[in-house]
């Protein structure tokens, strides 16, 4: 059994830097086409992700689960991640494939010996790449100045989402100087993540703090399946729910896949494109669970609707990854040589618990009831403050309209 959640997992930041990122997290000026805005995929009405399967970054319209495609050229090729806790001092590894991480004191990233200087952590890195990507934030680099800065460098593409910032009054007051440089940006960003969503006060932590009566009968049953025959504890452990490691569960593939560099295939082989170790193909992180009942669907791909049906997945891997039925409106292109791909790598690289013990539908049941429990107190009951954070702005710096749900 892991230690409850506490603020002291997280750290502190002052009030004036949260404000700071807060507005930026909700202004479109970060984008390169200044349509959408961090709060466009990562929407704090579904727990910061969007509730989509495959979200739909620049030239979509709409916001949350009933964004459109308008002029998107496609959508994201994996789920947008829910916010929840990215910010706990545990952390060691961000995006489904793990490719911003610590490795010892050293951040790994896809930027190298490029990533900025003065940064305030892990999270303060991962946020600087979904501003330059193409088909999330950055745009085509024909459309505007920093999409086009990154078909060179992505610190120079930085450099000019910094000058943009830098030019508006309303956030050289917020910064306290006129030194706005993109590591200032990316610390303020995860500085108002990390204070705004924060899952602790659930029911599971109270019952681990001590109070017997904080979990339902049904709730307890699910949580010694969870720890018990289920399985599930084997790599959703911790106080997070994850040992943070990359597994191969079969998922099935959806949507364009984020494809390897120089692979010719419209697929997405998870770890192994960062690790380049074959026995990495088609692993994913284990995702965090904390309020996991309100961050569906799931998979790094979205690809289950719900808890169950996920579930009924972990327990026969490949048959779950043979009945697989896409939905109508996501594309599903590759084809059975990669199904057989999938299910090669899952069964030439077996981790424990790979395939966890048959459950039968009651069993399901609790063990969801028990998945509840992981949820930070609901909407309607958060402290004001955390409320505070998660609203929209009425207004910010840049005067263009503020972009969340």
């Amino acid at each position: 059994m892991p230690k409850a959640l506490v603020a002291g997992d997280f750290a502190q930041y002052p009030a004036n830097e949260v404000a700071f990122g807060r507005a930026l997290f909700f202004d479109p000026v970060l984008s390169g086409n200044r349509n959408i805005s961090c709060a466009t995929c990562h929407n704090p009405r579904y727990g910061g992700s969007d509730g989509q399967a495959l979200g739909i970054g620049e030239g979509g319209t709409g916001h949350g689960a009933g964004r459109q495609m308008g002029q998107a050229v496609g959508r994201q090729a994996r789920n947008a991640p829910a916010l929840w806790d990215l910010g706990a001092r545990q952390v060691r590894r961000l995006f489904h494939d793990g490719r911003v991480e610590w490795q010892g004191a050293v951040i790994r990233s896809p930027a190298g010996e490029l990533l900025p200087e003065g940064l305030n952590g892990l999270l303060a890195a991962q946020v600087l790449f979904p501003l330059i990507a193409r088909m999330e934030m950055g745009g085509h680099p024909k459309s505007n100045e920093i999409a086009a800065a990154a078909q060179q460098t992505a610190p120079q593409a930085w450099d000019r989402i910094a000058d943009r910032v830098a030019a508006i009054a309303g956030y050289r007051e917020m910064a306290g100087h006129d030194d706005i440089n993109i590591a200032l940006l990316a610390n303020a960003l995860a500085a108002y993540i990390s204070t705004a969503f924060r899952s602790t006060g659930s029911a599971f932590d109270r019952y681990l703090e001590g109070e017997s009566t904080a979990l339902t009968a049904d709730q307890r049953d699910g949580m010694a399946l969870f720890y018990g025959v289920a399985q599930c504890s084997q790599c959703h452990s911790g106080p997070l729910l994850s040992d943070q490691t990359f597994h191969n569960l079969a998922m099935p593939p959806l949507g364009p896949g984020r494809i390897r560099r120089f692979d010719p295939v419209a697929r997405d082989t998870g770890r192994l494109a960062v690790s380049d170790d074959v026995r990495d193909s088609y692993r994913f992180r284990t995702p965090f669970l904390r309020n996991v009942a309100h961050t569906a669907p799931y998979g790094h791909n979205g690809a289950f609707p719900t808890l169950r049906a996920v579930i009924w997945h972990h327990m026969d891997p490949l048959v779950g990854l043979a009945d697989f039925i896409p939905p109508d409106t996501m594309p599903h292109w590759q084809d059975v040589t990669e199904l057989n791909r999938i299910r090669a790598a899952f069964l030439a690289y077996p981790r424990a618990a790979q395939v966890p013990a048959t459950l039968d539908s009651q069993q399901i049941d609790q063990l969801i009831h028990f998945l509840h429990s992981l949820s930070a107190p609901s909407s309607s009951t958060l402290s004001r403050d955390q409320m505070n954070l998660q609203t929209v702005p009425d207004t910010v710096p840049s005067g263009l309209t503020p972009v969340g749900d």
